[in-house]
């Protein structure tokens, strides 16, 4: 059964194109448009959707608003139509605060150089988040008609033994490594604002963002949360209580020059062959040379693989691997990767990530 989608923009043509797009992908059924906020919301209860794209700025009502009133009264999976710029930045976030589980550039360019990948991308975005929404919709109309008989569900895949001889571990964390993607951002929130504010142990962290975003993320996120975020710059010493964060565009690498000396991070340029800039890969490879056996990797909601083999290399190293569960993650996708490959040792709710490394570290 294809993904039921409303699309919503007070731009005709925008609309228009977006529905050929969609349309033309049979997984998905465009069921419906809408040129304001307000007839999102009705739409949004007439048809009853599993995916919406909104845009921002509309007449009548604007996408932030109608995301948080469809939440209230139609809880609905929502991708958020953005401009990359450093204006569109606030806006975009605010929406992702508002309930919107992700964001899309509205000029399809962003997205790839190559405009089939570009269109294969984002039918690949709305087809996921909208499965995601209509299984998640049929729970809750099954639990409202009373307790169904008890569901049969194969178990999650049993981790694999690690290497035979992984390289020693110091037991101590020294550092905590997050990556994440689709989903982030809120997740990132709720982690991050779990930690308390002489949290011992620095951090970096890697969220799929274009560079326009970075630097208004991390400042909102240093503005919720009890230990100090910001957009990591070039040289940036690792202290204690600091998350570092990668900014978009560009590779985060970790560096120390003798095991346990003082630590940055190395910021480069990114190849622009590369799919994931930043890359969880690449950070947490990095991280795995430069700390061997003491750092905390966790692996948050995204699409994609990004990350698996850097947490490969991390539990090689002897370092510990904990993933989201399937149920919390707005797409299981990444943490999938690891805990289908055997890399992760713990695999936990979003809301227990936070308090779990706390309690690790110390």
């Amino acid at each position: 059964m294809p993904v039921r989608t409303l699309v919503v923009d007070d731009s005709r043509f925008f609309r228009r194109r977006i529905v050929e797009i969609l349309d033309a992908d049979p997984r998905i059924e465009v069921v419906g448009e809408a040129g304001n906020g307000q007839e999102a919301l009705d739409r949004t209860a007439e048809l009853k959707p599993d995916v919406i794209t909104m845009d921002i700025e509309m007449p009548v009502m604007d996408g932030i608003t109608a995301v948080r009133r469809i939440m209230e009264k139609n809880p609905t999976p929502v991708l958020m139509f953005s401009s990359l710029t450093t204006e569109g930045a606030k806006p975009t976030l605010e929406a992702l605060e508002a309930g919107a589980l992700d964001f899309l550039p509205k000029r399809l360019d962003d997205l790839s150089g190559n405009r089939e990948e570009a269109v294969r991308q984002l039918r690949s975005r709305v087809f996921t988040v909208g499965a995601k929404g209509r299984t998640a919709r049929r729970e809750e109309e099954s639990a409202s008609k009373g307790p169904p008989p008890a569901p049969v569900r194969p178990s999650s895949p049993a981790p694999k033994p690690p290497p035979a001889r992984p390289a020693p571990s110091s037991g101590k964390v020294e550092l905590v490594a997050i990556g994440t993607s689709t989903g982030g951002p809120v997740a990132l929130q709720r982690v991050l604002t779990a930690l308390p504010a002489d949290f011992p142990v620095p951090l970096v962290v890697v969220q799929h963002m274009p560079g326009s975003f970075t630097p208004a993320f991390a400042q909102r996120l240093d503005n919720s949360c009890r230990i100090r975020v910001r957009q990591a710059a070039d040289g940036d010493a690792l202290e204690p209580g600091l998350a570092l964060l990668a900014p978009g565009g560009q590779q985060m690498l970790v560096e120390r020059r003798r095991p346990g000396g003082p630590a940055r991070v190395r910021i480069e340029e990114a190849d622009p062959n590369m799919t994931y800039k930043p890359s969880v890969d690449i950070t947490f490879g990095s991280a795995a040379r430069a700390f061997g056996g003491s750092v905390l990797g966790v692996v948050l909601t995204g699409m994609g693989a990004d990350g698996r083999e850097g947490a490969r290399m991390l539990k090689d190293a002897g370092s510990t691997i904990w993933s989201q569960d399937e149920a919390s993650s707005v797409v299981y996708g990444m943490p999938a990767a690891v805990a289908e490959a055997g890399i992760t040792s713990r695999v936990l709710s979003l809301d227990d990530v936070g308090p779990a490394i706390s309690e690790e570290v110390r």
